[in-house]
């Protein structure tokens, strides 16, 4: 069901992003009397799943989900349709208009892109506002993996400094260690200071075993809730029971209880509860799963988070910014895979982008994602690469330079090159997913 879940949501988010970057070319296009042949959803070689005329357009949905496109008369584009180049320009083709005109239908998709994503994250912060954990407050400290365990920290490590520099969001420890190329972090440990020098290689290591998750707040496990039918509630567990043990062990923070949970799945374990100023012993069945059946506090019953409360005319501004801070995150990132040795292991496909969505249905996490998905997705069609929406803006820009229009011939060429680069890194990234997997 979770995976099932995972999937949904992707294919949901992606489809919005991508008829809403399609509808950005056609809406380009028709505001400049070009016809627009053909809007797809998914691609549709040798037969569509669905499809209807409607004017001069053909609109429909393809059998296969690896993003759309609209076919525009008088361009080069995925379609390849070279019989029509060989014909004389007409005044509904693109080729017939401005170059800035063309310019824009090319920009239209992108530009669509940025704008859904400030659309998407000033009416969630409108409606929701804006909830983080200062770096400052957590106060337990962190809980670090084997591989935050190569770097040099140690669970309950109190980071107070990142290159000397104060960090306001928790999760801003990890950004400036993973893409800010950061060289030390300044923590508290048993009361003293240490400087915990970021050995080399160590971006190398997070980017392999793509887990940005090293690093994360220690709290309590407080049970928030009993699920019904469960191996808590057969045992007698109650909400606001807080874990202090696990068989004979003393255990007082989530991480560590989850590590011994995956260390006993199908087994029963001797669970010390502290209940009220009470110590109670409890045998719970732990499931293959590693889970119990219980939900715990989040962070707010512990730290005290910082929120911020927008209107929606405080939101719009605040959402442009938000965009930004996303957008220019992932050229960091993106940056990573030029810049570090083996970088292009951080790239990953469609299970990659799965992973990032929640097990269950959330509403806040679904269009938080789809608003940084849409970004990726506007970065990447940027790119100069042929058969990219980019591709046609460099050309476009170099006839507008040097005023003069590469050749049919020239531009059909590099679209089929294009197109094989494209497709070869669309193999070779959800490869790798497979391959993670395995590994």
């Amino acid at each position: 069901m979770v995976i099932a879940i995972k999937i949904i949501q992707l294919l949901l988010s992606l489809s919005i992003l991508v008829i809403l970057h399609e509808l950005g070319h056609f809406i380009a296009a028709r505001s400049f009397k070009t016809r627009v042949e053909k809007f797809y959803l998914f691609f549709d070689p040798w037969f569509s799943l669905f499809k209807f005329k409607k004017g001069d357009t053909e609109y429909g949905i393809g059998w296969l989900p690896l993003g759309g496109y609209v076919k525009i008369a008088g361009m080069i584009d995925e379609s390849l349709d070279t019989e029509q180049m060989k014909q004389p320009p007409q005044p509904w083709e693109l080729r017939s208009k401005p170059a800035w005109q063309r310019l824009i239908v090319m920009l239209g998709g992108i530009l669509v892109n940025l704008f859904l994503a400030v659309a998407i994250f000033a009416v969630m912060l409108a409606a929701w506002g804006e909830r983080y954990l200062p770096a400052d407050e957590a106060k337990y400290g962190v809980s670090v993996d084997s591989l935050g365990r190569t770097m040099g920290l140690q669970n309950g490590d109190i980071v107070l400094t990142v290159d000397r520099k104060p960090v306001d969001g928790f999760n801003d420890i990890t950004e400036a260690i993973l893409v800010d190329n950061a060289s030390s972090v300044q923590v508290l440990r048993d009361g003293q200071p240490v400087d915990v020098l970021i050995p080399k290689g160590f971006v190398r290591k997070l980017i392999k075993a793509n887990r940005a998750d090293f690093l994360s707040p220690r709290f309590p496990f407080v049970i928030d809730e009993v699920m019904s039918s469960s191996a808590a509630q057969a045992a007698g567990m109650q909400k606001n029971d807080r874990i202090i043990g696990v068989n004979d062990s003393v255990r007082l923070f989530f991480s560590e209880i989850r590590a011994d949970f995956r260390k006993y799945a199908n087994q029963t374990v001797k669970l010390k509860v502290l209940r009220g100023a009470d110590t109670v012993d409890l045998k719970v069945a732990v499931s293959g799963n590693a889970t119990i059946g219980v939900k715990f506090k989040d962070l707010g019953a512990f730290f005290k988070m910082k929120e911020k409360k927008y209107n929606l005319l405080t939101a719009i501004p605040a959402g442009v910014v938000k965009a930004w801070d996303v957008l220019a995150l992932n050229v960091k990132s993106f940056k990573l895979v030029f810049t570090q040795e083996k970088g292009y292991e951080a790239l990953g496909g469609f299970i990659t982008i799965g992973k990032i969505f929640p097990g269950t249905w959330d509403w806040a996490s679904f269009w938080s994602l789809t608003a940084m998905l849409s970004i990726v997705l506007a970065i990447m069609n940027l790119l100069p690469i042929p058969g990219l929406d980019g591709g046609h803006v460099m050309f476009l820009l170099y006839e507008m330079i040097f005023r003069r229009k590469p050749s049919d011939k020239f531009m059909e060429y590099a679209q089929v090159a294009g197109m094989i680069f494209v497709l070869g890194l669309l193999l070779f990234v959800n490869a790798q997913d497979i391959i993670r997997l395995f590994r």
